[in-house]
């Protein structure tokens, strides 16, 4: 399997991971380590990568697979059970893992600088716009500047074409939101998911935030794409605290 590690100052106790598409047994448009099992891939095939996906990182149980609605509704992982309706799992029992699943929109792992509080959250545009990030970042009992961030694998800046309407919504909120915005033809913008996760993470006085580096779209190899694909697979993003 091929992972993507954060590179930000967390406390050791907190893990997070980033997978990519390589090391599985799915195949064709779910090739190879599709997590997803709403996407059409062959059940057998998704149980298996979970399986071998818990086995690398030596988990001590699943993580919870959550039914993503691009809401901005925030669970815990200690209450919470599988297959509920929500876009961000927070957690604070050590060995409970917190997992979204993207495959364009931005997966956003947070956890406090003492490493009490863990967080992952699924963030396409309307959940940003609709305050997943805000939502997520309540649960923290800290000042945001003792929160830290990392912005996982999502469509680029360059890719993610959208209409009028959405870049409407983020500046009616925001007028710094203009800059995460630039025009291409006609009623229709290139918008950058980065810059808007960094602008509310920035409101929230969030003490860290990293990497925002990657383009689903432009790189078919390691990344599963909505965009670009349609029918594809899913990614996890996962962040747990060492047990005890």
């Amino acid at each position: 399997m091929n992972f993507i590690l954060p590179e930000w100052p967390a406390p050791t106790r907190v893990n997070a991971v980033i997978t990519t598409r390589i090391g599985g047994v799915s195949r064709g448009q779910y090739s190879s380590l599709n997590l997803g099992a709403h996407v059409g891939d062959d059940p057998v095939a998704v149980t298996q990568n979970r399986a071998s996906l818990q086995s690398a990182l030596k988990l001590s149980g699943e993580p919870l697979w959550l039914q993503q609605v691009h809401g901005c509704d925030v669970v815990e992982r200690e209450q919470a059970s599988a297959g509920c309706e929500a876009d961000a799992i927070c957690a604070t029992t050590p060995g409970q893992v917190c997992a979204v699943l993207t495959a364009d929109c931005l997966p956003l792992l947070l956890c406090d600088r003492l490493g009490t509080r863990v967080c992952a959250v699924h963030a396409g545009w309307r959940g940003l716009a609709g305050g997943v990030i805000e939502a997520a970042l309540r649960r923290f009992d800290c000042p945001g500047d003792e929160v830290l961030a990392w912005l996982g694998p999502a469509i680029g800046p360059e890719r993610f074409e959208v209409g009028g309407e959405v870049r409407k919504r983020f500046v009616e909120q925001n007028s710094e939101a203009e800059a995460a915005f630039r025009a291409v033809s006609g009623n229709h913008w290139l918008a950058d998911i980065y810059l808007l996760a960094r602008q509310r993470l920035a409101q929230c006085s969030v003490g860290f935030v990293g990497g925002g580096q990657y383009c689903t779209v432009s790189d078919p190899k390691r990344f599963f794409s909505y965009r670009r694909d349609g029918m594809t697979g899913r990614m996890a993003s996962l962040i747990w605290i060492d047990p005890d």
